[in-house]
């Protein structure tokens, strides 16, 4: 049995700072029926449409299904299982961590070493410092899924590089790159995030192409929608990496893909990734969790077992809109993973109805009771 990580804070620098409007999303108006003739008790007292509308909200809840971590089933529920279950959690805290922790460590010294001696060594040979800063990249990668003990089995050919093509793939956490990035050094768009990782984000992962932006800022929408159509007409430039979800979900659904990697003009390759629960739940709440905490969950699991098909490319069809050509291809993909659609926008979770909307709710129903005390 798999024991999560301990309920901490999560830090500010490594959530998502996007804060849409879910006002837009709900259904605006009055949803109350007003029954008609005099007014009695039993008609002032009667919400029943009010209790409809919330228990229809409350049983259809597929958006809030697409972020829930699923806990494992305990097995340890009885007197002859509860000692195994104890034997397996010392043996992983005690002994399979500690060695995962100096894989890691060993990664890190030799990925610092090489990117220090790159900088000294290389200065003004850029073609071959971009080159070896990239095979430190993928080599760093390596190490963090032994650091797992990561099972990952590639399905389909490994990508190359062409030009005038982007790779799109579900989302399930920022590991999902480091399982993308270990077998083809990708250059991925990606929300800018501050502390250890806005470090790694500015100082290394610069050399793969990695393209960055911060949702609060409007400007950066348009910077980042010229800097992917410079850079995929590179034929130099390494695949460019898309999670078009725009935020983590639990591996069990798949929320709309934005239309933004699919109106480039350029040919789309489809990436599926599922992951086995068998052992861990891969799936980063970024509400609940840091991702420093995350990883902790991940090395003090038994394994990251994890599935990932390079499908078949796609290019628009006549006539299709970009919002069809992203619904094509998410089709293809959540057939491939097994996941389920929903016609939801990802970025909602980080999200509340808004005060206003709120008071139009509260003003509704005051109003249809004033309306029945004065038809009395």
């Amino acid at each position: 049995m798999s024991s999560s990580a301990g309920k901490l804070r999560p830090s500010s620098s490594e959530l998502d700072l996007d804060q849409p409007n879910i006002e837009d999303y709900l259904p605006s108006g009055s949803s109350i029926q007003e029954p008609h003739g005099k007014l009695r008790l039993r008609d002032l007292l009667d919400i029943s449409p009010t209790l409809t509308e919330a228990a229809g909200a409350i049983v259809d809840d597929s958006f809030t299904r697409c972020f829930k971590s699923n806990p494992p089933e305990p097995w340890d529920w009885n007197v002859y299982l509860f000692p195994l279950w104890c034997c397996g959690v010392a043996f992983r805290y005690l002994i399979v961590f500690p060695v995962r922790v100096m894989i890691l460590t060993i990664g890190w010294m030799i990925f610092l070493t090489g990117v220090i001696l790159v900088q000294l060594i290389l200065k003004g040979q850029d073609q071959l410092r971009k080159k070896t800063e990239r095979f430190l990249v993928e080599l760093l990668c390596c190490f963090f899924v032994a650091s797992w003990t990561g099972v990952v089995k590639y399905h389909g050919p490994r990508p190359s590089r062409r030009p005038k093509q982007v790779f799109v793939a579900n989302h399930t956490s920022m590991i999902d790159f480091i399982i993308l990035e270990q077998m083809t050094p990708f250059a991925v768009i990606m929300q800018k995030h501050t502390g250890w990782v806005g470090l790694l984000q500015s100082t290394i992962l610069e050399s793969v192409g990695c393209i960055w932006f911060n949702r609060s800022e409007t400007k950066d929408r348009e910077i980042v929608a010229k800097k992917l159509r410079e850079h995929i007409q590179g034929a130099e430039n390494n695949p460019l990496l898309i999670f078009p979800e725009g935020t983590c979900v639990n591996n069990q659904y798949s929320v709309m893909f934005k239309k933004g990697a699919f109106e480039l003009g350029c040919t789309v390759c489809p990436i599926a990734i599922k992951y086995n629960k068998i052992f861990v739940d891969a799936f980063w709440n970024s509400r609940k969790q840091s991702f420093t905490m995350h990883l902790l969950q991940l090395m003090t699991s038994w394994a990251v077992v994890c599935d990932v098909w390079y499908l078949e490319p796609q290019n628009l069809k006549p006539g299709e809109t970009p919002i069809e050509f992203a619904e094509r291809v998410r089709d293809i993909i959540s057939v491939r993973a097994g996941l389920k659609k929903v016609p939801w926008d990802g970025y909602l979770k980080y999200s509340r109805p808004s005060p206003k909307h709120r008071e139009r709710k509260q003003q509704s129903f005051a109003e249809s009771v004033l309306r029945r005390l004065e038809e009395k």
